[in-house]
């Protein structure tokens, strides 16, 4: 085991500890103020569905196994809709700022 291979697993464990604090720190300050946690788990459940949806309109074909090119379908599915929801977010909020 060398200088790299220490580095590496050190590396790991810091994005690990970083990960559950950027998880875990906002999870215990929304203790605090419930309908923010509800706000953010409608959000969850919105992106969730999303994906659900997307999946159940990809289909199977690939050079892939069956599983994985549905996984990609629907991820790529799921790119599309958010990114034409951005779109459409965002025309709708400037021809609301010219209106009034």
């Amino acid at each position: 085991m060398d200088f790299i291979d220490i580095g590496l697993f050190v590396s790991y464990a810091l994005i690990g500890f970083c990960a559950l604090f950027a998880i875990g720190i906002p999870l215990v300050q929304s203790f605090g103020d419930p309908k923010s946690l509800l706000k953010s788990g409608l959000g969850v459940l919105g992106i969730v569905v999303i994906f659900l949806v997307s999946y159940g309109l990809a289909d199977d074909t690939g050079d892939t196994t069956a599983a994985t090119a549905k996984l990609v379908g629907a991820g790529l599915i799921t790119t599309y809709f958010c990114f034409f929801a951005a779109i459409i977010g965002i025309v709708y909020t400037e021809i609301s700022k010219i209106i009034s």
